[in-house]
């Protein structure tokens, strides 16, 4: 199982660094497209291979791993944040969707920014 996820994951995060140096040679480094980019598609890409793998095609949990942690989770861990939240979504937890999105956003933003202090204290 783990060198499923090591092998899938090489591939997305390859997939991710060609995306985004593309990208970035196309529209320039004021936005940082590369990452929106393949956020949005590792996100569809999740829906429709979830969708896929539930309803039309039986795979081993290897395989499974492979494509969806390994390859999409090295693509873009957007993408199982997305499925969480709509799994919770159709499950009817609203709150606890938004309490999910609102926590994993901003708990991420404020946890780079004390990793940035931390390494400002300990480095510069």
């Amino acid at each position: 199982m783990l060198l499923a996820v090591a092998l899938g994951g090489a591939v997305g995060a390859s997939g991710r660094y060609l995306f985004a140096a593309q990208a970035l040679r196309l529209m320039g480094p004021g936005f940082p497209w590369g990452t929106l980019g393949v956020n949005i598609l590792g996100s569809f890409a999740m829906g429709v291979l979830v969708e896929m793998l539930a309803l039309r095609f039986s795979v081993s949990p290897e395989m499974r791993v492979f494509l969806v942690t390994g390859l999409l989770g090295g693509f873009t861990t957007f993408s199982a944040f997305s499925l969480d939240v709509s799994l919770m979504i159709q499950k009817g937890e609203l709150p606890l969707a938004a309490l999910y999105v609102a926590g994993a956003v901003t708990g991420s933003i404020l946890a780079l920014f004390f990793g940035l202090w931390v390494s400002r204290m300990v480095f510069a």
